[in-house]
């Protein structure tokens, strides 16, 4: 577990510049968090990059650029494409498949200018290690392996790719100053058992309903006995925030023994996502949101789209 609460900027500052582009990991390093997200798919030439999607039509202009390269599912996969023809597109603000709208319209201006491009993982970690270097930091990475039952269909091994990436850069060990993190325990228990890492892991653990996942029973991750096979392969857990605090819609938060539990067996807990511009119905600010959980429910870090604002809360509730 931590010693001290930590701030990990989810898709970097995400709040204020598009998700995972190299802009808005720099502008999350200048405010000041922890660690800094990355979600890594591969490209058809398997290189590994950064995108939270395997898709890429909610976050770029691909749909205009290559019209007939969409799947059956009408979706277009990273995995589609090679490097050469990810780095042509344009990304911006994410939105909404159904309206086209921007899921978050208060962001950025889906329709700005300003051109973004989706990063590889190797220029992601640079820029972080070259900010290290720079300003006399050390924040760091928070990796995430996006869909691997689905890569080894299309034949990728995203986890030897990542890890090799990792190691190149000095990542390997649990004194490394990095996180792994993964929906599938599969790709967990390969990563840690086959493949011999050291990393710190994290077991993410979504809702049943949401069936990103199949065959995985996160409901049983919420349970005594669910943890402890969780504490055999993982450091920790990243559950949704509702798991430890549930949202009835105006009245307290319905609490979970969650984070004791996990704590228990030696687990750290990174609940996901905190947005200052969604704020479940029990939260009367962004800070008194935090205060619930950092101070209520006893987390160990957080994700958030908002890391300026996070490192603010737990610098006047003298954490740092």
């Amino acid at each position: 577990m931590e010693k001290k609460p930590i701030i990990i900027a989810h898709r970097g500052a995400s709040g204020y510049l598009p998700e995972h582009t190299i802009a808005c990991k720099a502008m999350a390093y200048a405010m000041g968090p922890d660690f800094i997200e990355q979600d890594v798919v591969l490209t058809r030439d398997g290189r590994p990059i950064v995108v939270h999607d395997r898709f890429l039509d909610t976050v770029s202009n691909v749909a205009r650029l290559f019209p007939a390269r969409k799947r059956e599912d009408g979706r277009y996969y990273a995995v589609d494409f090679t490097l050469k023809e990810i780095k042509g597109l344009g990304v911006h603000e994410r939105v909404d498949r159904a309206t086209g709208r921007a899921v978050y319209p208060d962001r950025f201006p889906e329709n700005a200018a300003t051109r973004f491009e989706i990063p590889t993982l190797e220029e992601e970690i640079e820029l972080i290690q070259g900010l290290n270097k720079s300003t006399g930091k050390d924040i760091g990475i928070y990796t995430e392996l996006k869909a691997p039952a689905f890569h080894a269909r299309e034949g990728k091994h995203i986890e030897e790719t990542v890890l090799d990436v990792l190691s190149r850069y000095g990542y390997s060990g649990k004194d490394s100053n990095c996180y792994i993190q993964c929906f599938e325990p599969a790709s967990i228990v390969f990563m840690r058992e086959k493949l011999k890492s050291g990393l710190k892991m994290i077991q993410l653990i979504g809702d049943n309903s949401w069936e990103d996942t199949p065959g995985v029973d996160y409901n049983r991750m919420l349970t005594p006995e669910g943890l402890d096979e969780v504490a055999r392969y993982a450091d920790g857990i990243g559950p949704w925030m509702n798991q430890i605090a549930a949202d009835q819609k105006g009245k307290e938060p319905q609490m979970t023994r969650l984070v004791e539990w996990a704590h228990e067996r030696s687990l750290c807990v990174h609940p996901y996502t905190f947005r200052y511009d969604s704020i479940p119905s029990y939260g009367k600010s962004f800070d008194d949101l935090l205060d619930i959980f950092f101070e209520k429910a006893g987390v160990d870090g957080i994700f958030t789209d908002f890391p300026d604002k996070a490192v603010a809360f737990l610098q006047k509730a003298g954490y740092r």
